[in-house]
């Protein structure tokens, strides 16, 4: 019985699985890859870190059953622990279980730091190492379905994030207005919207969830919804930031907040009327050279449960240039750490105000690309306005 048991037991585990094994000792490779062919597993052996590192860069292993100690460092692990940091930084998600004749609890736990899943003495008792790779193949097969998961919930949110921006930008009659929208990762917590009430009356707003990734992701459809179920024509800007901030307030875990800016242009007088919720404030650059923030307003959203927002209001003219962002524009940073920052994105909306908005909106993307190296570590979101 225990024999049809054990077989059961192996035939479950062991059908497809792939096991790399690293040992500098060429008849320990030799011996515990017949012990696992024997088990019906697929087992390949290396004899040096280097050529551990190239199967893991190359290969795809379910397993890694790896030595600790290698003929440049006999005795401490500090050679095998360097491999395991390495193997870890390529591949974070495979089962590591380490194997070493010169074991201590000092190595041990440091091994279990640095990821390994298990940890066997030499001389190994066939039977216990079975039952320690069994149980890691069980344990990485169930990380990988929860890595799949992950990827497709992952996936559906950023489709749904998708579909609350708008698919096509409202434009007014005299002006001209472009958006870029850059998620850092597949989900953001990034927003802008720029809805139509009217032939001469459109709404404007842009939004930046604190956090990153899924739980900002999810802050931010909660903003969307709020927006799409306040905002209206006959109401003015800083009412619906105080109705907004009511159902955030009421929806968001302690600490977390959104920063937002919502104006109503009205194209018929060149009035645009605004409310900043703790957000960047935008710049309005004026065809003279002169230039000036919109940071009238209040608290971001979320954070009090009553606060009375002021309200903004600026003249348009022939020429103006308006820039709203978040701070993954002005946050990016150069290879040494610094940020491109506010100053720098005065400067080069200044020396390409006479540009259109979408001209001025790749302008401004490329001059952050290039001072950053092309890498945005925060979403980044970009709405011009052009004043014709």
């Amino acid at each position: 019985m225990e024999t049809l048991v054990l077989e059961a037991e192996k035939s479950r585990s062991s059908s497809t699985a792939r096991i790399l094994i690293a040992d500098d000792q060429a008849d320990v490779v030799e011996a515990l890859r017949l012990l696992l062919k024997g088990e019906g597993y697929q087992a390949e052996g290396v004899n040096s870190p280097a050529a551990a590192l190239q199967a893991v860069a190359t290969q795809d292993f379910d397993l890694l059953l790896l030595d600790l100690n290698y003929t440049r460092d006999t005795t401490s692990g500090l050679e095998g622990l360097d491999l395991l940091s390495r193997i870890k930084a390529c591949n974070s998600v495979v089962p590591v279980v380490v194997m070493t004749a010169w074991g201590s609890v000092e190595l041990a736990v440091e091994a279990m730091h640095r990821g390994v899943g298990d940890f066997v003495l030499k001389p190994w008792n066939n039977r216990q190492l079975l039952e320690i790779l069994r149980a890691q193949l069980e344990q990485g097969a169930s990380r990988r379905r929860q890595l799949q998961d992950e990827e497709r919930e992952l996936e559906d949110v950023e489709t749904v994030q998708r579909g609350f921006l708008p698919k096509e930008i409202p434009q007014l009659a005299g002006y001209e207005i472009s958006s870029a929208w850059l998620p850092a990762r597949a989900v953001g917590g990034d927003y802008f919207d720029i809805e139509a009430f009217s032939e001469t009356k459109l709404a404007m707003s842009i939004a930046d969830v604190s956090g990153k990734g899924m739980s900002a992701a999810l802050l931010m459809s909660n903003l969307q919804a709020a927006l799409k179920a306040t905002a209206a024509e006959v109401v003015p800007p800083e009412q619906l930031c105080v109705k907004v901030n009511r159902i955030i307030y009421g929806n968001v875990s302690p600490g977390k907040f959104i920063t937002a800016f919502y104006g109503m242009l009205d194209g018929s007088c060149n009035r645009l009327v605004f409310t900043n919720a703790g957000h960047n404030a935008p710049i309005l650059a004026r065809r003279d050279g002169s230039w000036l923030r919109l940071g009238e307003g209040g608290a971001p959203l979320g954070l009090f449960p009553d606060w009375n927002y002021g309200r903004g209001e600026v003249q348009f003219a022939a020429g103006d240039r308006l820039v709203l962002f978040t701070d993954g524009v002005t946050e990016a940073s150069s290879p040494d750490g610094e940020e491109f920052g506010e100053e720098r994105l005065v400067t080069v909306l200044l020396e390409n105000r006479y540009l259109s908005a979408r001209e001025l909106q790749e302008r401004i993307l490329a001059e952050v690309a290039k001072f950053s190296g092309g890498r945005f570590e925060d979403d980044a979101t970009l709405v011009v306005v052009a004043v014709k």
